[in-house]
């Protein structure tokens, strides 16, 4: 597909995940996230667990979708403890899971454990018509990590992998979607997320196989585009 199709205002914007994931802030930054989705027609907002309720309601009766980061950002967590977390957030009226793997069982040779977690969580998503993302944290990852992430992620049956939490020593790269992109095949996503501020960098990470967008700075990439600057 020819990336201007991309340069589309309406198809850019369905492809942006508006994020705030920040700790701290007044209930009026939920507010504005959500307006701006709305205003916009973003796929989603992505926000911790403890704001899904409120997005949702604020959100009711518009397309986009609430997603909810889960294990975030260190991916830590038992599996228990992300399966309750998944189960609650859907409770609440998440439409869309990203989920944090566990980094240190994936380095330390515990594949069966990561494989279930993600496999929980695609579960669980499923019967609610929920979107199910892995996220890999490609930084701290080996070439060799990234692709048995993202075949166990196929194997799972989860719906996304994701680069990155944004909150690691580096985010999304060209070359890491490009993998995560070969790895995954045509039919299921690849989200990159993490330093994508620019327009010339989320056309690229397009370019190189992303179907989402993970990013802050939804507003003013489409503001960018609306002036013209992807052309």
């Amino acid at each position: 597909m020819s990336l201007d199709v991309f340069l589309n205002p309406a198809v850019f914007a369905a492809m942006i995940d508006h994020t705030f994931l920040k700790p701290f802030g007044p209930p009026a930054d939920i507010e504005q996230l959500c307006e701006e989705a709305a205003q916009y027609r973003f796929a989603m907002v992505a926000v911790n667990p403890g704001e899904v309720e409120r997005c949702a309601a604020l959100l009711n009766g518009t397309d986009v979708r609430v997603g909810a980061a889960i294990g975030f950002p260190l991916g830590q967590n038992t599996a228990e403890a992300k399966k309750f977390e998944t189960a609650d957030a859907i409770e609440n009226g998440a439409t869309e899971i990203d989920t944090v793997i566990n980094l240190r069982a994936l380095k330390a040779g515990n594949t069966d454990l990561v494989y279930r977690e993600i496999a929980t969580m695609a579960e669980l998503c499923k019967p609610h018509g929920a979107i199910s993302k892995a996220i890999l944290e490609t930084c701290y990852l080996t070439e060799e990590e990234k692709v048995t992430v993202c075949e166990l992620a196929v194997k799972a049956g989860v719906d996304f992998v994701k680069t990155s939490t944004g909150f690691g020593t580096a985010g999304a790269t060209v070359a890491d979607v490009k993998l995560m992109r070969s790895v995954c095949g045509p039919k299921m996503g690849v989200k990159a997320a993490g330093g994508i501020r620019t327009l010339e960098i989320a056309l690229a990470m397009i370019e190189a196989g992303a179907t989402r967008l993970g990013t802050s700075c939804g507003v003013k990439l489409m503001e960018s585009l609306a002036a013209g600057a992807g052309r």
